[in-house]
């Protein structure tokens, strides 16, 4: 067949074209599952602009530390120091030098920016902390990232070591959003500040909470929600609950048959609770 008659398009114009349309058995695939592997070589195998919403919170890095409790033994306020050694079912230490942990990252929301829609966004959790007695406020993970605004999650404290200031008692997400993205009709009445409590009874080391995921999740409009970092299955159960699909990564198989277990057993309650 000749090729006269046919669009010239370059290879960048090729890996984007006809976007809009992702076909339904291409994101079957995907869809409502768990996906046990590396974030970043998974992302980068899914459909470009095929996800509405990014909700996560990634490993923090509070191994790599310059004295807290987490490096020296005491652990903090996770329950029974279970940080202490890492993340141990993924192999992960959750000590990697400062510049390996931001590059690491830094790809991690390239890769979550390529496969979200132009009118989606991500909610990232993370951790400001003090650093040889700096505050490291994470903007080295997000700089030239579209960052719209920061919420704060006051959850509860937990236990300083440190006589040089006060206790930590929130964390952060920063709303990165793509040029067309828009809260759900009202939902820009929700103030900034969300107060959350942590999750107990949680066999993850640091679980995300149900509640927190649900109310990023209904603040939008999105249908397909991703969670890189899916450790305990939180973001897919508030999904579930709120009517939406999802796609769950995470690197450690103990997680993710631990999220799957969690969410057939949501699964199994919202059943139980429909009329």
């Amino acid at each position: 067949m000749s090729g006269e008659g046919c669009l010239k398009m370059d290879f960048d114009e090729l890996l984007t074209a006809a976007v809009n349309y992702v076909p339904n058995k291409l994101m079957d695939y995907w869809l409502n599952k768990m996906h046990c592997g590396d974030c970043i070589e998974l992302m980068d195998k899914m459909p470009v602009n095929s996800v509405d919403l990014v909700v996560t919170s990634p490993p923090y890095n509070l191994r790599n530390s310059t004295g807290n409790g987490m490096k020296d033994g005491r652990g903090g306020k996770w329950k029974n120091a279970a940080l202490i050694n890492g993340y141990e079912a993924a192999e992960y230490d959750d000590n990697l030098p400062n510049d390996e942990y931001v590059a690491w990252q830094r790809k991690c929301l390239e890769s979550m920016m390529r496969v979200l829609k132009d009118d989606g966004a991500i909610f990232y959790n993370h951790k400001w902390r003090v650093q040889g007695g700096l505050l490291q406020d994470r903007a080295d993970i997000v700089s030239g990232f579209p960052v719209r605004q920061i919420i704060i999650w006051k959850r509860d404290g937990g236990i300083n070591f440190n006589p040089g200031y006060f206790l930590p008692t929130y964390e952060v997400i920063y709303l990165i959003c793509k040029k067309d993205f828009k809260l759900a009709p009202k939902a820009n009445a929700i103030g900034d500040v969300w107060v959350i409590s942590q999750e107990n009874n949680n066999p993850h080391p640091a679980p995300f909470p149900v509640e927190l995921a649900q109310r990023c999740i209904k603040a939008t409009n999105a249908n397909v929600i991703l969670d890189p970092f899916m450790g305990s299955g939180s973001t897919a159960i508030a999904a579930e609950a709120c009517g939406r699909q999802w796609i769950g990564i995470d690197i450690a198989k103990k997680y993710c048959k631990l999220a799957e277990e969690r969410i057939d057993a949501a699964r199994t309650l919202y059943r139980r609770k429909k009329p």
